[in-house]
């Protein structure tokens, strides 16, 4: 179910087991990926994951419920990509609080488990204390988790990068035609090895432009269609099993 396509009485209607809310960013992914690469990946992931929730063996669960995927939060913590161009931001207070504000307003209507589908690096960190505060807050019955799509592909993870393999081959397997595929080779071209500048185990670069041109951080031409397929089916199998975790646990 996919909230901003169904009416209220949909909703109202239906047995909702548990809320999908995916959260990107609006920031800069190479000459080659549209700003929107972190909230259109959270979004094919949650969209696949719910309906391998709401399945098994080629037939609804008759003990499972649906998932209700929300409308995707476009902007998150991303100053660190500040100097290039269309890339937007928010303070991490300000995020906290319009997330789990907004996964609050899911538990007024009964839908009192959330998992946070999130598609940038950035929001980590923020997204762990929203989890945190949602699950505790005595006001409300919600429980809520984490969940970052390229964290759960298996080996597929130290590919990750900023707009390289594993962002651009999971595009090609779900937004084809956003990909400028004339600029990947120059895309390939400009960008860096690694995220960051490590001493000591520490990264001295608080911003991408001081490690990296392009915006580009590991090799897309290494991501293809095919790969990001395999992506779609690793990641959402993942969040499936997590949600049925989360909907089958006490939290109290």
């Amino acid at each position: 179910m996919r909230l901003s396509e169904v009416t209220w009485t949909d909703v109202r209607d239906a047995k909702v087991d548990v809320a999908f809310l995916p959260v990107g960013s609006t920031e800069q992914h190479g000459p080659h990926a549209p700003l929107g690469t972190d909230a259109l990946n959270a979004v094919a992931v949650a969209e696949a994951a719910a309906d391998a929730y709401e399945e098994s063996s080629g037939g609804p669960r008759a003990d499972r419920g649906e998932v209700a995927v929300a409308p995707p939060v476009p902007v998150g913590v991303a100053e660190e990509h500040r100097a290039f161009d269309g890339t937007m931001w928010v303070s991490p207070e300000t995020f906290r609080a319009y997330v789990r504000e907004a996964a609050e307003s899911l538990v007024s209507h009964g839908v009192d488990r959330v998992v946070f589908v999130n598609g940038h690096g950035g929001n980590v960190e923020a997204l762990a204390e929203v989890a945190r505060r949602f699950s505790r807050d005595d006001a409300h019955a919600g429980y809520g988790v984490a969940f970052t799509w390229f964290e759960a592909v298996g080996d597929h993870a130290s590919d990750m990068g900023h707009a390289g393999p594993l962002e651009t081959a999971l595009l090609r397997a779900t937004n084809p035609d956003l990909v400028r595929e004339e600029r990947v080779e120059a895309a390939s071209a400009g960008a860096a090895d690694r995220w960051g500048e490590w001493v000591s185990g520490v990264n001295l670069a608080h911003d991408s432009d001081e490690f990296t041109d392009n915006g580009v951080v590991g090799d897309p031409r290494a991501g293809d269609a095919e790969r990001g397929t395999e992506l779609l089916d690793r990641a959402s199998a993942a969040l499936a099993e997590l949600s049925a975790a989360v909907v089958d646990r006490d939290a109290a």
